[in-house]
């Protein structure tokens, strides 16, 4: 099933409390990205099949990190594929084989970056830190709002790095397709409202 790239992605580990996400989805949270660094490959397989299992009726797009072999096991609509993975072009080709219309996400920090995925096959650059964040350790400093703005218009672009409630309308603004959250949402006091807030200010 094709569905449309998502305004919001919630990244979702072993960790997270898993039933939540049928709440966030019904909320307006269109869009998960399994991330594990710590998880076996079956590992990372059953949790993607669980969190496909939980949002399935609500047609949210789910994609796996890192892993393009888990996210065509567990029939996931995606990939996100960081510097270190498998080249774009590469698992691109492969997924073409296979899955046609698979999407294809690529980590970038500059526009060219950005277009150097576009070329290669990409559906959208998930482009950051945009912010500085805690969940993530040797991250590059912060590359900010405009770096946003002058990537924009090659890829759709799916902010993060410190994304919250306040921070999501200003990147929206300066071009971002979305953003992609974890602290602001996992971590907070609510939640389901935190979701809520988040989805009226990516709007």
């Amino acid at each position: 099933m094709v569905v449309p790239l998502p305004r919001i992605f919630c990244l979702v580990s072993s960790s997270e409390d898993l039933a939540l996400l049928p709440a966030f989805a019904e909320l307006g949270v269109a869009g998960f990205q399994v991330r594990d660094k710590a998880a076996t490959t079956r590992e990372l397989l059953a949790l993607t099949a669980a969190v496909i299992e939980r949002v399935a009726a609500y047609e949210a797009c789910v994609v796996v990190d890192d892993r393009l072999d888990v996210a065509l096991a567990a029939g996931a609509h995606g990939v996100h594929l960081g510097a270190a993975d498998l080249p774009v072009a590469d698992a691109r080709r492969m997924a073409d084989a296979v899955a046609p219309g698979l999407v294809i996400g690529a980590t970038c920090r500059d526009r060219a970056a950005v277009e150097a995925a576009a070329a290669a096959g990409a559906d959208y650059a998930g482009f950051g830190p945009v912010f500085a964040t805690s969940s993530k350790a040797g991250l590059p400093d912060p590359l900010g709002v405009s770096a946003v703005a002058d990537a924009a218009g090659v890829l759709p672009l799916i902010a993060i790095g410190g994304i919250s409630t306040t921070s999501a309308g200003p990147v929206r603004a300066a071009g971002a397709h979305g953003v992609a959250v974890i602290g602001g949402l996992w971590r907070q006091p609510d939640p389901l409202q935190a979701a809520k807030e988040l989805v009226e200010a990516v709007g």
